[in-house]
């Protein structure tokens, strides 16, 4: 299969209802909630027009466009314009994550190869929801997780940083007929067990973090040290 390098910086979504799609900044990127947007995010904590991606003479330029709720830089909020780097990962408001891929960037773009191989550059852990395989640091868990825990981890990464309720959790892991049923010691066996299974690989970082009252979110930063 050729592969193709990409010749323009490019902006990936990671999670969310915008995980695996991409766009070239070809001269400016529009983010906001209305259609009329260049990348358009149907969730109301996201501002009619809500920030910018635009090349200038010092490169490739992030700004916010006096949102409600923010955009973050690398966890940060964003309060002037910020040149972008190759790796960096931008959150709008709390409905959306992106990594930007720099013109130097050499990460696969055919058909079938790109999500798969960004995930795995910018990101300590990932997902293959096709054949339900799990890497961690670019090493894959062997084996397989189970059904339920496969199920826990790709909720908890769709919803980017989002904290899903204990209850929000059980339908989406057990659906809906069979929710009904499932214990919060249920739950608690299912999460310990899958941390058991995680920290085989990586025992230094904790990817599910439990938000005490609220529920649980996974923790999931960028990991940088090239594809295996």
């Amino acid at each position: 299969m050729t592969d193709f390098t990409q010749a323009q910086p490019v902006l990936v979504g990671q999670g969310g209802p915008l995980n695996g799609y991409r766009w070239s900044l070809a001269t400016q990127l529009i983010i906001g909630r209305t259609g009329s947007c260049d990348i358009a995010i149907t969730n109301q904590q996201v501002s009619r027009e809500h920030a910018r991606l635009f090349l200038s003479d010092d490169g490739p330029t992030l700004e916010d466009l006096g949102s409600k709720n923010g955009t973050f830089h690398n966890g940060k909020p964003v309060a002037d314009k910020i040149i972008l780097e190759d790796g960096d990962v931008i959150q709008i408001a709390l409905a959306q994550e992106f990594v930007f891929l720099g013109q130097d960037a050499t990460v696969p773009l055919a058909p079938g190869d790109f999500e798969s191989s960004v995930i795995s550059y910018f990101r300590r852990l990932r997902l293959e929801k096709e054949s339900h395989r799990t890497w961690i640091l670019n090493r894959e868990l062997n084996p397989p997780l189970s059904a339920l825990q496969f199920s826990f981890l790709t909720l908890l990464s769709e919803s980017g940083s989002r904290v899903l309720s204990r209850s929000e959790v059980i339908n989406g892991v057990w659906g809906s007929q069979q929710s009904l049923g499932v214990t919060d010691q249920a739950l608690d066996a299912l999460v310990r067990r899958l941390r058991e299974r995680i920290i085989d690989l990586d025992p230094e970082h904790d990817y599910i973090i439990t938000v005490r009252g609220q529920g649980f979110r996974l923790n999931n930063p960028p990991f940088t040290q090239g594809l295996s």
